[in-house]
């Protein structure tokens, strides 16, 4: 469940940094990179990057539930 976690939390990384490309400099990097927005392996990676966010939503609502954030940080401050 760990390496599941890490990889849907790169993918999503990955997209966010996208993102800003497009904001700052109307680059798609994904789409640059995979042969346009229409091109099967940007769609591709355009939707694991949503069901990634999807999955993170889950582990986020969870940890949000169990107080485990609270716990992770209260741990770095000693």
């Amino acid at each position: 469940m760990r390496s599941l976690n890490l990889i849907t939390l790169c993918l999503i990384i990955i997209g966010g940094l996208n993102w800003l490309l497009v904001g700052l400099f109307q680059f798609d990097l994904v789409a640059a990179l995979f042969g346009g927005q229409q091109a099967i392996l940007a769609r591709i990676v355009y939707i694991l990057v949503g069901l990634s966010a999807l999955w993170q939503l889950s582990v986020f609502f969870k940890a949000m539930k169990t107080d485990s954030v609270h716990a992770e940080s209260a741990g770095r401050r000693h």
